[in-house]
């Protein structure tokens, strides 16, 4: 349904792609920011488990929608403090497969001054196409 686009030309990307194709005709399901809390509006503490949070949030939609990790077309994660994503790198991986498998979509990481929500560490948005 969707076919990556990687062109020789530019670096070769790690941990997203830079453009998916996809096939006309699927419904686009547009995901509102999901940051790091549970149904009952209680935030995770740290940014791994916000960031586990926020993303299992994105697919709880895109589930409903009747999608899956595959079928997200683009994602954009806010973070407030780059130092804290660096050095949470490592950590974050394992978490993104956890949730998303081996989908990479394309992606941009913005660092902002701050959330809506005081406790928020990240949110992330996400577009999905489900045919």
């Amino acid at each position: 349904m969707m076919q990556k686009i990687n062109p020789e030309w530019l670096p070769a990307p790690r941990g997203y792609n830079h453009g998916l194709v996809a096939t006309p005709g699927g419904k686009l399901v547009f995901v509102a920011g999901q940051i790091g809390w549970d149904k009952f509006g209680k935030m995770t503490e740290g940014l791994v488990n916000q960031f586990h949070r926020a993303l299992q949030n994105v697919m709880e939609v895109v589930k409903a929608a009747g999608g899956m990790p595959e079928t997200i077309a683009q994602m954009t994660i806010y973070i407030k403090d780059k130092k804290e994503y660096l050095e949470q790198q490592k950590a974050l991986g394992p978490v993104w497969r956890t949730v998303m498998g081996k989908h990479y979509p394309p992606m941009s990481l913005v660092v902002v001054q701050d959330l809506l929500e005081d406790k928020a560490l990240v949110e992330i948005e996400a577009i999905a196409v489900i045919g």
